[in-house]
């Protein structure tokens, strides 16, 4: 990391809520300087959103999460992105992912509950041209998130076993 790109990003992945004040403190450099650098990757694309980490299970216990596997057959000119970009248009859709392996795509959906998710899954994903098959992960609970750990509501209380 030995430009002010590198640091920026590194710094913003961690805490993208902080000024450019703030920044610019931690870098030694001008708020002028990172505010033109965070324009920049907004313009390159490079910067496409800025998010909360919101613990869900709090939020909303009724919310589901899901990670499904999808096995497609790629288009001859688009190759993934034509099936990618239709699924990404679903409201439900929180992610699109292209994985190696033993499936094509990851899709991370949110749901209301665990119905709505089986009813995404065999009313529009299973039935789109180039689906394959379908297998779907429901997400039980996150530990970590974009680098974030989630506080824990209870101690484990079971013992600790080692070999």
């Amino acid at each position: 990391m030995d430009n002010i790109r590198s640091k920026v990003l590194h710094i913003l992945r961690g805490n993208a809520r902080l000024t450019d004040e703030q920044i610019a403190a931690m870098l030694g450099v001008t708020a002028a300087e990172v505010g033109a650098e965070i324009s920049a990757l907004e313009a390159e694309g490079i910067i496409i959103g800025f998010s909360a980490i919101i613990n869900e299970e709090k939020h909303d216990r009724s919310a589901v999460t899901a990670v499904i596997e999808l096995k497609v057959s790629p288009q001859i000119e688009n190759g993934y992105g034509a099936i990618a970009g239709k699924i990404a248009q679903n409201r439900e859709v929180m992610s699109v992912q292209l994985m190696s392996g033993g499936y094509d795509l990851a899709v991370t959906v949110k749901c209301d509950n665990f119905r709505d998710v089986a009813a995404f899954v065999a009313d529009r994903l299973a039935v789109m041209d180039g689906v394959l098959s379908t297998a779907t992960h429901f997400i039980l609970q996150r530990f970590k998130e974009k680098g974030a750990l989630f506080p824990s509501d209870a101690d484990d209380e079971r013992s600790l076993v080692s070999p």
